[in-house]
């Protein structure tokens, strides 16, 4: 027993021997990422909707692109001016054809009998309702450019991810092949 004893107690102390050797200390290696950080703004997008609801263009002059200011605003004065100028000349066609109706012929339309009235009213009509729909439709897309140009300006985008169209020979034929290649590169 005496033996078994002693056996046992020289395996527990050889087994143990590599806790008393020389300590060692591990370095942990970390990789920085050499893009540098976007702060990201999840309000910005709202924000920028928000100036252009307010008033046209100024959530265009909110991310920066002054050049769309000029668009927004000649979309919608365009779409105003045909509104105004409809509006006018369905009143007056209208206003004519009513004094036609309570017998007085001295309106400035003589030239036109009362069915060309009645035609004129709709025409004028129907462009008055559609250049308020161009109105109310540059508007709300105003507000919807404002909104994906702030939300697309956070995106990132460098060169390590590009699509780009090549051009190569064809090995049989020695023709000119026209390709696309997406590249990503870590």
């Amino acid at each position: 027993m005496n033996k078994s004893i002693s056996i046992a107690l020289f395996l527990i102390l050889f087994c143990n021997t590599s806790g008393w050797s020389q300590k060692t200390t591990q370095t942990v290696v970390t990789a920085k990422d050499t893009v540098k950080p976007i702060d990201i703004d999840p309000l910005t997008p709202a924000k920028a909707a928000f100036y252009s609801a307010v008033i046209p263009g100024l959530g265009q002059a909110y991310n920066k692109r002054y050049w769309k200011i000029p668009l927004v605003y000649g979309a919608i004065g365009t779409s105003l001016y045909f509104y105004i100028d409809s509006n006018k000349k369905y009143h007056q066609f209208r206003d004519a054809y009513k004094r036609r109706l309570e017998g007085y012929n001295d309106d400035d339309f003589t030239y036109l009998d009362d069915s060309r009235l009645i035609a004129a009213q709709k025409f004028y009509q129907r462009n008055r309702d559609y250049s308020t729909l161009f109105i109310v439709g540059f508007y709300v897309l105003n507000i919807i450019d404002a909104n994906v140009d702030a939300a697309l300006k956070q995106f990132n985008v460098d060169e390590r991810l590009s699509i780009r169209p090549t051009l190569y020979q064809n090995n049989l034929n020695y023709k000119t092949n026209i390709g696309v290649s997406l590249t990503y590169d870590f």
